[in-house]
């Protein structure tokens, strides 16, 4: 830090933050699926060489850009920085390496600046397919999609085609695949160039300096913010749903020692043959992002902002399974980690908490078939739940957390498949009560108007276990899905929706903050 310049170094810092948010602008205006476009499941991070996020797109999932210096130190561990080209481009799904689950593929690129290794691009997005044959019974990984090793997909700016065939040949959807994989690429280009006129016009060989900057910038901000904390062991545990016979229980002690966080899931379910599991990496991202926005949210994010926090968690668990677990559904897992962190902090920071959100874990709702000219069709929907309500705020409603996906356009959705978005409004009442009401999820009503089925496949949680209130405010509405003949589906389940039938996906409320008025 000899010779820091403060101001100097926020407008530098400030450049490459912008240079991500444009890069990620590029793969939003590129991509083919409307999971990209229109819900944000992306994120796009700039690194230095030894992979070290220095600058996060402000936009998309933060819990994604936690978690990619790890996934770059395990890719460069298979490819060296000394293999790397000009042009060269890198991938993999590895559940235990890039995401947590198969349909998001990382992708890692090379800035090489006056013909050096100055640093790397990286993004992570959903893609609308990945093969595989859905099935909520499956009992491992295989079975939920192709699995990616890290691989080249380019080689010095050329496809590497037997890789691009590979991959094409397993999945529903290839163009679309294959178009948002040319996104991802597009804003790696612009990444790099921005980079390389960064470099250029600070007249650095690399950016090795200015990463250790913005690295003890972090990392200190961190620090004093967990100083400020007394020292102490915090425990709560938080249950939810799971599957039949294997209800879900997280369990988590937060160890404050001086400007140090340890975060230790011991007790937590055992893994199960369902594809709730979540792999480690997945429960580190969910970790730390809620523990940063909870201590320090006004300090960009980079590398340095994890390095105070530690994750632990006993092999074999539903929060670090063994491969190979399948693990699509693991953000049923993950996004509950939120909540039992804030719980045990509850204590010591009742006024920065919140209560449990309904959207942790979020409902996912996917559709697929075939519509009546024979075209195939797949669509995530990503509506949002309530987030639970704070010491001095109510609840954002429809709102959520802790990812940071987008609801999107339904009418984009309606113009890429042929289903029809009847209604799409809030849920009166499902916000918990308390002195501060927990936010309103939403009633999403979505039709079939073709002469076939649509697979209806359900992703989440909060059926039997709302959204729980904090120092004595009230749980949430739970979530549900009802079919317009009145039967109630399975919110993890896969089934059709008949030719014009309608189902009405009901997302929870959060939970309120603080005994009602009404009830002191």
């Amino acid at each position: 830090m000899t010779g820091f310049d403060p101001i100097g170094l926020e407008v530098r810092w400030d450049r490459l933050a912008a240079a991500t948010d444009e890069a990620a602008s590029t793969m939003l205006r590129t991509a083919f699926s409307t999971i990209i476009r229109e819900s944000n499941d992306y994120t796009v991070v700039l690194m230095d060489r030894r992979g070290r996020t220095m600058a996060e797109s402000r936009a998309g999932i933060p819990g994604f850009a936690a978690l990619m210096s790890t996934l770059t130190s395990l890719v460069l561990e298979r490819f060296p920085a000394g293999e790397w080209q000009d042009g060269d481009a890198v991938i993999t799904n590895d559940p235990w390496i890039a995401t947590g689950h198969l349909p998001d593929i990382a992708m890692l690129a090379p800035i090489f600046h006056r013909g050096a290794l100055a640093g790397f691009t990286g993004t992570a997005a959903h893609s609308p397919d990945i093969g595989g044959t859905p099935s909520l019974g499956a009992t491992d990984l295989m079975s939920e999609g192709l699995l990616i090793p890290p691989l080249r997909l380019f080689r010095a700016g050329r496809v590497e085609q037997g890789v691009k065939d590979f991959l094409l040949a397993n999945v529903r959807l290839p163009a679309e695949l294959w178009g948002d994989l040319e996104a991802q690429a597009a804003a790696h280009a612009v990444g790099r160039r921005r980079a390389q006129e960064f470099l250029e016009d600070f007249g650095e060989p690399d950016f090795a300096g200015f990463a250790d900057q913005v690295h003890a910038m972090a990392e200190a901000a961190m620090r004093a913010a967990i100083r400020e904390l007394p020292d102490g062991v915090y425990r709560a545990g938080v249950d939810a749903d799971g599957v039949e016979g294997h209800p879900t229980h997280i369990e988590c002690a937060v160890t404050i020692s001086g400007d140090a966080v340890g975060i230790d899931y011991t007790g937590t379910s055992p893994q199960v043959p369902f594809s709730t599991n979540s792999t480690l990496n997945y429960t580190r991202a969910y970790s730390v992002y809620p523990l940063k926005i909870l201590l320090d949210p006004a300090t960009r994010t980079n590398w340095g902002s994890y390095r105070a926090i530690t994750v632990t968690a006993p092999e074999g668990t539903i929060v670090n399974p063994v491969f190979p677990a399948p693990v699509v559904a693991r953000h049923l897992t993950g996004h509950l980690l939120s909540c039992a962190i804030y719980r045990a902090l509850a204590p010591v920071l009742p006024d920065r908490v919140i209560a449990d959100s309904g959207g942790a874990p979020a409902l996912r709702v996917r559709f697929a078939g075939v519509d009546d000219a024979g075209r195939p069709f797949a669509q995530m929907l990503f509506a949002n739940a309530g987030m639970g309500a704070s010491q001095d705020e109510d609840g954002l409603s429809a709102t959520a957390f802790p990812t940071n996906s987008g609801s999107g356009s339904v009418e984009a959705m309606e113009v890429a498949s042929p289903l029809r978005f009847v209604r799409k409004e809030l849920r009166a009442g499902s916000g918990g009560r308390g002195r501060r009401r927990g936010g309103l999820g939403q009633d999403v009503e979505v039709h079939n108007p073709t002469s076939r089925p649509v697979q209806l496949v359900l992703l989440g949680d909060r059926e039997r276990h709302p959204a729980l209130g904090v120092a004595g405010g009230e749980a949430g509405a739970p979530a549900q899905a009802v079919l317009d003949t009145g039967e109630r589906v399975p919110l993890k389940s896969i089934s059709q929706l008949a030719p014009g039938a309608s189902v009405v996906i009901s997302f929870a409320g959060g939970g309120g903050f603080g005994t009602p008025e009404a009830d002191r």
